[in-house]
């Protein structure tokens, strides 16, 4: 399966550093995916994003298993021990943490896992699926029926999270696998509450729809940085060629 996909990380208009991390690995049996939100600031969130990121990377460069729920579940476990281990090493590191999202593309089989309010859409046809939930203040609210979908847009504690890795020893990995027609029209979009809390579900539904990810890409910034982007933001855009 021949894959398209293009990954960004940029600051934004209001933050002196990128605590983000995003990006892509062609692997030999299939495309592994990946965005992280730091958090700290002087806590060193950005360490944290890139510790994860690197971290589920070579867990699958060195696990040659095939089960991969369990490379992704582990991968991230291996992640938040490794964040963990590294803030040991000094007073300005300690309490670092970060958001998660990952997957892993195969024979029409995308592995996913996720901690945190960093978030992966599904695009069917001309629908749009958020197949991930925050692990959030604002989420449990809305469990709760406590606040509706309006609501929660602008919630004050929409940034308060209450899951992330690197907090403690173990951390709980939510994981699905989302099985699709190969040849259909998809694209999956991962990201980080610097593009979802700007950009409503409606407004990339319609972005989504349109073939050529570099033009996606291109309106997405455009759209995040009209609107003062105050964050960091990431996002991944993975497709299939038959697309272009």
């Amino acid at each position: 399966m021949l894959l398209n996909y293009i990954h960004v990380s940029k600051t934004g208009q209001k933050r002196a550093l990128n605590e983000d991390y995003a990006n892509v690995f062609q692997l030999s049996d299939g495309l592994l995916a990946i965005v992280c939100d730091g958090i700290g600031g002087n806590r060193a969130g950005n360490v944290a994003s890139k510790i994860a990121g690197e971290s589920i990377y070579n867990y699958f460069q060195s696990n040659n298993t095939d089960n991969y729920s369990q490379k992704i579940v582990e991968g991230i476990k291996s992640a938040n021990n490794n964040i963990l281990n590294f803030s040991k090493q000094s007073k300005d590191l300690k309490g670092m943490a970060t958001t998660i999202v990952t997957m892993f593309i195969v024979n029409g089989n995308a592995y996913w896992g996720h901690v945190g309010d960093s978030r992966i859409y599904f695009f069917l046809g001309n629908e749009l699926l958020q197949i991930t939930k925050d692990h959030s203040i604002v989420q449990r609210l809305l469990d709760q029926g406590i606040i509706n979908k309006q609501q929660a847009e602008n919630h004050p504690l929409r940034n308060i999270i209450v899951r992330a890795i690197g907090e403690k020893p173990d951390v709980e990995v939510d994981n699905e696998i989302v099985f699709f027609d190969e040849k259909s029209n998809w694209k999956f979009f991962l990201c980080s509450d610097g593009v979802s809390n700007f950009v409503s579900h409606d407004e990339l539904k319609k972005y989504l729809v349109g073939d050529d990810l570099n033009r996606i890409s291109e309106d997405l910034n455009l759209l995040i940085e009209e609107r003062g982007s105050p964050d960091n933001y990431s996002y991944v855009i993975i497709g299939n060629k038959s697309q272009l």
